[in-house]
């Protein structure tokens, strides 16, 4: 049924992207105004809907960067039910500065972490000191021009037609990856076939000369509220239920499975509130396994949004997710986010 929809909607899908072939051809022409800065400004994005693995690639750049100089993040605080520019606090709600930011100020308290809607706005109103400000989430945010972007792909995504919303998830066409200064293929299976990632660099090396790097999703031990860990090895006689509301949870859910004695998965869509209703029933679906060794698995993002009450109750562990740069290419990508921050690598 959604599939015969997505065809239905396919006359809409041409209209939309013409009207975004305009706006930045609008741009590129000077007719919209860009506003450049003075101090390193790097954004992370995608021309898709989500699911691109841009926070752990956010996590990837302050680890590398914040050894050499603090520098600043900034996001647009989606699915917050706030608007306008605010500091992030280790102390807010996911509600307050939105899941993401939240993960990311309380993983990396020193970092200083802002959101807002205009990144222009925001970007003036905290300037930099001339340390540099990392942006979640900005690559089609056109009235801004950064000094540095990388643009993110799912590997999966390249493999199939390209198609733009509503019939695709889409919402640029690969032509505006000439903007990008670097391009990595994220989620890419442990064993990338060689005819296969050559196929995708020539894809998109029709539309771009950014260099392309390909990266792999490496899952850490799970982690429970106090920081204490629980290695995948000890985990083979538990049952576990795992509750995401991120973009794709199947690569998680298929990784959890191979080490667990049983996994019920309860998906909600990404970024999604979890309301009273909600936790009942993710209370009751874990009444029902049948286990004295069981837990409950939820990813970093959608744990900034369960209430700290049902924290503290249940066995609640998260799965912190980092990205490697794959094929021998980390120390050249390394040394290219060092120059975008002005270090000398």
């Amino acid at each position: 049924m959604i599939r015969l929809l997505r065809i239905i909607l396919f006359p809409i899908s041409i209209i939309y992207a013409l009207i975004m072939w305009l706006r930045n051809r609008l741009y590129d022409w000077r007719l919209l105004k860009s506003t450049a800065f003075k101090f390193p400004v790097v954004v992370i994005g995608n021309l898709a809907v989500g699911g691109t693995g841009k926070s752990p690639m956010a996590e990837y750049i302050l680890r590398l960067i914040n050894p050499h100089k603090d520098i600043m993040l900034l996001s647009r605080g989606y699915g917050r039910k706030t608007k306008g520019f605010r500091e992030v606090s280790i102390h807010d709600s996911a509600a307050l500065v939105g899941d993401e930011p939240l993960q990311i100020k309380r993983k990396f308290g020193s970092t200083q972490v802002y959101v807002c809607e205009d990144r222009v706005f925001a970007l003036n109103k905290i300037g930099s000191s001339g340390s540099g400000v990392l942006l979640d989430d900005a690559y089609q945010h056109r009235a801004l021009k950064p000094s540095f972007s990388i643009l993110l792909f799912d590997y999966k995504s390249l493999l199939k037609p390209m198609l733009p919303l509503p019939t695709g998830n889409f919402r640029d066409t690969l032509l505006e990856s000439k903007r990008a200064s670097l391009i990595v293929v994220t989620k890419c299976p442990h064993r990338t076939d060689q005819k296969i990632r050559r196929l995708i660099e020539q894809k998109l090396q029709q539309y771009t000369t950014a260099p392309i790097f390909f990266s792999a999703i490496s899952y850490q031990q799970l982690q429970n509220s106090q920081g204490q860990a629980l290695p995948l090895a000890a985990i083979s006689t538990y049952q576990a239920l795992l509750i995401t509301g991120i973009a794709k949870p199947a690569p998680l859910r298929d990784h959890l499975s191979s080490h667990l004695q049983q996994l019920t998965h309860i998906n909600f869509k990404d970024h999604h509130t979890f309301s009273a209703a909600d936790l009942d029933a993710i209370k009751t679906d874990f009444a029902a396994l049948k286990c004295d060794d069981k837990i409950i698995i939820t990813t970093e993002k959608d744990y900034q949004r369960l209430p700290e009450s049902f924290i503290n109750t249940f066995p609640v562990y998260t799965v912190p997710i980092e990205q490697r740069i794959l094929f021998g290419g980390q120390a050249l990508f390394d040394s290219l986010l060092l120059r975008a921050f002005n270090i000398q690598s």
